[in-house]
């Protein structure tokens, strides 16, 4: 379980971090909220697409090809105002 996290958290560390700073806004829409709170549901629940028991290479490969696009394709449907918020704060903290 621990490797699956820390696989997926590589692969979007930049992403995964534009959205906690989203989800910390205060003009963050309900659905956001609700979609990650789903996404995260996904990638700790027993139940996957495709059962890493049967296809072990490929059970993983879900999680690391879902997992990515929902949190992208959330961020793409983020209202405009939001995402200048996010990118003018993303500018003023450097990356450490």
């Amino acid at each position: 379980m621990w490797k699956r996290l820390s696989a997926l958290w590589l692969l979007v560390r930049g992403d995964a971090k534009t959205l906690w700073r989203a989800l910390r806004h205060p003009g963050a829409p309900f659905w956001l909220k609700a979609g990650t709170a789903l996404l995260l549901l996904y990638l700790v629940s027993p139940i996957d697409l495709l059962p890493e028991l049967t296809l072990p290479f490929l059970g993983l490969v879900d999680d690391l090809v879902l997992v990515p696009a929902a949190i992208r394709w959330m961020l793409n449907r983020l209202p405009a105002r939001l995402r200048e918020d996010l990118a003018a704060t993303g500018r003023k903290h450097p990356a450490r």
